[in-house]
């Protein structure tokens, strides 16, 4: 039964990364396939690790997954943020059809 859990698990991981991966190609702009990846990596790569530790239990790959996941919900939100902030500060603009910029009248971000 645990190991159904698992492949549960990493099944709907591996779903959610190709999803995040057609997304990357179909978005429209820098914005919005930045988004796409960073849901991607949460919760796509953190689910097959998290059904690696489901089936491997308290074991050293398990521990080692659970660390990883750690490790990835930490840092992916802020490598994106900075991402998305430096980008906006580079001038790439914004797809005509989004619908708000919260960052444009902004002066902090323009020096």
């Amino acid at each position: 039964m645990i190991e159904v859990i698992a492949h549960i698990f990493i099944i709907a991981g591996i779903i959610f990364d190709l999803l995040g991966c057609i997304g990357m190609v179909r978005l429209p702009d820098v914005y919005n396939r930045l988004q796409a990846s960073t849901k991607c990596v949460t919760l796509g790569t953190c689910s097959i690790l998290f059904g690696v530790f489901v089936r491997y239990g308290f074991s050293a790959m398990g521990m080692s997954a659970l660390v990883c996941i750690v490790f990835l919900l930490l840092t992916a939100p802020v490598a994106a943020h900075a991402l998305v902030r430096a980008a906006h500060r580079s001038g790439f603009e914004l797809d005509e059809i989004t619908v708000c910029d919260d960052y444009k009248d902004d002066s902090d971000l323009r020096t």
